[in-house]
């Protein structure tokens, strides 16, 4: 299985069909070149089967040996459930810490990689509430959005799975190499790419059907109109998941995506009780519960001005100017207060000398 995993150009669904020719990964690999032409497979798979590489099966066998790490084949009662039922699932998965967080009902968190610290803050906090409330947070380990999902996933005090687009003896990107320990511990890194595997372009398509696949639904924070979130959203619909959006700001660039996704049926939320409710019974099954996601009173600046203040900012961010006019109050004071207000994660300074309201 693992020498026929890494032959190239091909993929769960031409391994799915040399299994079905021959009946094993074994009886695969003895046909000949003649028998593997029949199924129309490209000349370095052919090349490939003749001398496969053993010294990679080797490195991943290796891999294996090392605490925590794993190797879940389709007939394995530990692999997914949901991912079996893909056409032409991953044949294999590699897996590093706690396999039971695979089984547990999971929703996908993504988006851009480069939010506005509203969305940012909006995945962390979507995240520690559904987390709480017992859903598995699975997202891609990639930079923004994807990080604050599994770091809220991990302040919730829940499970949390990353899919890469790597193999799993690396961290992608390397900046995540702490948070991916963390989510080892708290969680499980995935990955359907053997040892040795580094972070090329064509292997994040296939990583976001996995992401997808895992999961009951995948909800999107922000995402530009073209971009790999949305196309996560789209395998998430042709796998028969559901697809929430949050929507944003007209102003905002990275709402556009979420926007457009709700304008082809994906469901619009506005707290995490909205994505429990419509995942029903699935989510039920997991010991979720109805969550309350409003701001309590203890979140509220006392002092009525700074109330004020914030309730002038509105959802896009706005510009010191335009909250002196709101508010009556002078620049000087202005400044001040958002100072403070930042300082206490109430708001956030964006580029052009703007803030936007993380908090009400």
């Amino acid at each position: 299985m693992l020498a026929l995993l890494r032959a190239p150009g091909i993929g769960p669904a031409r391994f799915g069909r040399l299994l079905e020719r021959f009946g094993s990964a074994a009886a695969a690999l003895a046909a000949g070149r003649e028998q593997w032409s029949e199924l129309q497979l490209p000349a370095s798979a052919l090349d490939y089967l003749r001398a496969p590489d053993w010294r990679g099966v080797e490195r991943d066998l290796a891999w294996l040996e090392q605490p925590d790490n794993h190797l879940l084949a389709l007939d394995d009662s530990r692999y997914p459930p949901l991912l079996r039922q893909l056409a032409y699932p991953p044949p294999l998965l590699f897996a590093h810490g706690l396999l039971d967080s695979l089984r547990a009902p999971q929703l996908a968190i993504v988006g851009t990689r480069n939010p506005t610290p509203q969305g940012r803050e909006t995945a962390r906090q979507f995240a520690a509430h559904l987390a709480e409330g017992g859903l598995t947070i699975t997202s891609g380990l990639a930079l923004g959005i994807d990080a604050a999902a599994h770091q809220g996933a991990l302040s919730g005090g829940g499970w949390t799975v990353a899919v890469t687009g790597t193999s799993l003896e690396r961290v992608y990107p390397a900046k995540h190499r702490d948070l991916a320990h963390a989510i080892a511990a708290s969680g499980a890194l995935v990955s359907e790419f053997p040892t040795g595997t580094p972070a090329l372009a064509e292997n994040f398509p296939r990583r976001n059907r996995l992401i997808s696949g895992l999961s009951l639904g995948v909800l999107v924070v922000e995402a530009a109109v073209q971009s790999g979130s949305l196309i996560t959203a789209r395998l998430a619909l042709e796998q028969g998941r559901e697809v929430f959006a949050i929507p944003g700001s007209i102003h905002n660039p990275l709402a556009k995506g979420c926007h457009a996704l709700i304008r082809q049926g994906a469901k619009l939320v506005e707290t995490a009780a909205d994505i429990l409710e419509e995942l029903g019974p699935l989510a039920a099954a997991g010991g979720c519960a109805p969550l309350e996601t409003a701001a309590t009173s203890a979140d509220t600046p006392p002092d009525p001005e700074y109330r004020q203040l914030l309730e002038a900012m509105g959802d896009a961010p706005a510009a010191v100017d335009f909250l002196v006019e709101r508010c009556g109050l002078t620049a000087e004071v202005v400044s001040s207060m958002l100072l403070i207000l930042e300082l206490q994660g109430y708001v956030a300074a964006v580029p052009g000398g703007r803030y936007c309201r993380l908090r009400s």
